[in-house]
């Protein structure tokens, strides 16, 4: 997992993400991180929030990700709500936010050091893991023509 990477001004309060912070966040984060990395066959995926559809980032992400961006205005329209297809939000955040909330931070600068230790203790095969199970659903979605995966039950 890459980051966290936390959105705060020069005082170090937290704002609100738009989308040129985003784009800010993207080119002076992500992409040093990912220098070094094969990009070539990875996808990205994201949710539907405003400042990840705007058009200057959708052409931004296609930059790095030509073909491969998973988004409303991306390459494959992707459901950003399904709890099937988007295992980050139904998967990988509740996990993480377990394992934050189990110190029982108190102050901004605990959940911090909170949330840093959990992503760094995070073992990459938990999210092959969830990867794995990604395509397995994936598959079955796609043989349901877009129908709902009401009996899939999927064990390691």
């Amino acid at each position: 997992m890459i980051g966290p990477y936390f959105l705060e001004n020069e005082p170090g309060n937290a704002v609100t993400v738009n989308r040129v912070r985003y784009r800010h966040m993207t080119t002076e984060f992500l992409w040093p991180q990912l220098d070094g990395m094969d990009v070539e066959g990875m996808w990205f995926q994201q949710d539907d929030a405003t400042c990840h559809t705007a058009c200057e980032t959708t052409e931004l992400l296609r930059e790095k990700f030509p073909g491969r961006v998973n988004s409303s205005n991306g390459d494959r329209n992707w459901p950003p709500r399904s709890c099937d297809l988007t295992p980050c939000d139904f998967f990988l955040w509740g996990f993480v936010k377990f394992r934050i909330y189990v110190n029982k931070p108190q102050k901004i600068p605990e959940l911090k050091v909170e949330f840093r230790r959990v992503i760094g203790e995070t073992e990459p095969q938990l999210c092959g893991n969830v990867i794995e199970n990604f395509v397995k659903r994936a598959r079955v979605f796609q043989q349901s023509r877009g129908g709902h995966l009401w009996d899939i039950v999927f064990h390691n």
